[in-house]
């Protein structure tokens, strides 16, 4: 019951947090999300969802964030 509840305020933050990014995107200039950007936020809602089978959604979290550092470092070195 209570890992529900954490898997939930987490979906409901990140939810926030995109919102918050396309009214910010609006009103600045426009970045928009890479596709391998997109991918990882992807997994990580994933993961999120399965996280009542532990292995499965550590699985797709750690590939979600592992995609995302590919992606910063890529940016990086483009810049």
């Amino acid at each position: 019951m209570t890992s529900q509840i954490y898997i939930a305020l987490a979906i409901v933050v990140l939810a926030v947090i995109a919102l918050l990014m396309v009214f910010v995107r609006r009103s600045g200039k426009e970045k928009r999300f890479t596709p391998l950007a997109g991918l990882a936020f992807g997994f990580i809602l994933a993961g999120l969802f399965f996280g009542e089978k532990r292995l499965i959604g550590y699985g797709l979290l750690g590939v979600g964030v592992l995609l995302a550092v590919i992606d910063i470092v890529k940016q990086s070195k483009s810049k």
